[in-house]
């Protein structure tokens, strides 16, 4: 089975784009399956269900980062595809957290970025699209040619690695390339790890403390005229 982690910030297209490779894939009588991770509030499973006849889940991280989250789960929903028969599983994930990287080795790491959000974007979202195999920039109709090739430049400045696949999600144009990309890939092993390197942290905000100042918290703190530091045992 192959593996392949769809992040990006909220609004970007993930799930469009999922839904055109997922629609050609079937075409050619693959099997796939399809989990989504989001915070609070998620549909598009049933969407998905509803649409492909294929098997879907859904996790909600709550007071969890959902990198995190999907830290947690992917493991289970590993074993959970490949009893059911699939040949590829797609995990979106709502990717909050500029900080943390939901790719693991021996997946594709897509990065899902839209074009309308500023050319200075790029330069914002971190791990979750440094460490990614392929930018996929959606919404390009709504743009000059001029920014789209700033925005790519912003791209490669960030991620020299990272290929760029400039789609319109809503149509289906310009997914193919990803489709061919997918096929090719090897299959997960059983020894997956994450890509990167999590935040080194403990946050005493996550765990319920709503004391303001840094005085009243443990963990890495950042006062306001000093570097960060940690403070616990």
């Amino acid at each position: 089975m192959k593996l392949i982690i769809c992040a990006g910030p909220a609004t970007t297209g993930k799930t469009s784009v999922l839904r055109h490779i997922i629609r050609k894939l079937i075409e050619k009588d693959h099997r796939a399956a399809y989990l989504k991770i989001d915070v609070q509030f998620a549909e598009e499973d049933i969407k998905f269900q509803e649409e492909f006849r294929i098997p879907t889940r859904k996790v909600y991280s709550g007071e969890l980062c959902p990198d995190h989250c999907s830290v947690m789960v992917l493991g289970d929903t590993i074993k959970w595809a490949q009893k059911e028969g699939a040949e590829y599983l797609f995990v979106e994930t709502a990717g909050l957290c500029l900080r943390c990287s939901p790719y693991v080795t021996e997946s594709l790491g897509l990065a899902v970025l839209e074009a309308t959000s500023g050319i200075n974007l790029p330069l914002k979202v971190g791990p979750m699209l440094s460490l990614a195999d392929i930018a996929v920039i959606t919404k390009i109709d709504r743009i000059s040619q001029a920014e789209r090739e700033v925005f790519r430049a912003r791209i490669q400045e960030v991620a020299p690695d990272v290929r760029v696949r400039e789609v319109n999600a809503l149509y289906g144009i310009g997914i193919d390339p990803l489709v061919r990309q997918i096929e090719a890939l090897p299959d997960v092993g059983d020894s997956l790890k994450l890509r990167g390197n999590p935040p080194v942290g403990t946050c005493s905000i996550c765990v319920g403390k709503k004391e303001i100042g840094w005085e009243a918290h443990f963990g890495v703190l950042r006062p306001l005229d000093n570097q960060t530091f940690y403070r616990g045992q």
